[in-house]
């Protein structure tokens, strides 16, 4: 098993005990140790768990305070807490409850309880794990263009809308550009789509490599492609975009496309807080230059008039 425990407790007996019933059942191969909440604390934030076993009363942080440390950080909120206390009390009991702990333990316990109990949580950890997982890459899934592995126009806008308001509020810089790769159409018809498919997902990967890591890469439909480049001013974006360009115009290809040479046309344009455009008006600009690029010839950078 490749599941790892944290036991917080101030009784080095109590602690050995514990780990002499789990090793017996061989739940976990990593078993970390605290002598109270501040110290289960740090050792957490420094060697993540699956599931934690902690003493109530202990000196200096005790087991209440070290849920309410818990909340603090949502990365930890799902690990599942077990309580052990000395205390039959049904107030404390439920008190830790509604502080955030999963189950509880009475001492002296029952070694075939607490192996349950432990149990019944890591079960419920790993489906929780699972469909964690699961929900991400759907998000993913739904955010990404299936061909490419660039964002799609669905995510794009989103990502868009929330630059502009981003740039408005701090009156920072926002630049977009869009690439249309010349002659698509050609490509397909002379080669296939499914070559056409290749070149398309070579494009988007010079596009990718020529962006900063948080810049916004999306394909916006067909062989169009866009750019978001936060805190960007015109100038920095018609460099970019310039050598994006000569990336795809560098291009060399093997085998059924080795006599390809593919050119891309780009438009770009910087957000302008005096115009108060709309996500959509900001589109056109980077749209308008686009068509100005191809009208000129292709294989260019245009900027917004």
């Amino acid at each position: 098993m490749s599941n790892s425990v944290l036991i917080i407790d101030d009784s080095e007996n109590v602690r050995d005990r514990i780990v002499k019933i789990l090793e017996s059942y061989e739940l976990f191969s990593r078993f970390y140790e605290a002598e109270d909440g501040l110290e289960g604390f740090k050792r957490l934030l420094s060697a993540p768990v699956d599931i934690i076993l902690c003493d109530l009363e202990m000196p200096r942080i005790d087991g209440f305070k070290f849920l309410g440390m818990l909340k603090s950080r949502p990365e930890l909120q799902d690990v599942p807490v077990i309580i052990l206390t000395g205390m039959n009390d049904r107030e404390l009991k439920i008190k830790g409850l509604e502080q955030g702990a999963s189950d509880y333990v009475t001492k002296p316990f029952d070694p075939g309880e607490l192996v349950a109990r432990v149990k019944v949580h890591l079960k419920i950890k790993k489906l929780q794990d699972e469909l964690k997982r699961t929900n991400e890459l759907l998000l993913e899934l739904s955010n990404t263009d299936h061909l490419t592995g660039l964002f799609n126009r669905r995510y794009m806008m989103e990502a868009l809308e929330k630059e502009v308001q981003r740039c408005i509020r701090k009156t920072g810089n926002l630049a977009l550009i869009m690439l249309d790769i010349d002659h698509f159409k050609q490509v397909n018809d002379t080669y296939g789509h499914l070559q056409g498919d290749v070149v398309l997902q070579k494009v988007a990967a010079q596009l990718q490599k020529e962006l900063r890591s948080y810049d916004c890469a999306a394909r916006y439909g067909g062989e169009e492609f866009v750019a978001i480049l936060p805190d960007s001013s015109l100038n920095e974006a018609l460099f970019v975009a310039e050598r994006i360009r000569q990336a795809v115009q560098g291009n060399i290809f093997h085998g059924a496309l080795a006599e390809l040479h593919l050119t891309a046309s780009l438009g770009v344009a910087c957000f302008s807080q005096e115009q108060s455009l709309s996500v959509d008006g900001f589109i056109k600009q980077a749209d308008d230059a686009l068509y100005r690029a191809k009208a000129n010839g292709r294989n260019r950078v245009e900027s917004q008039e």
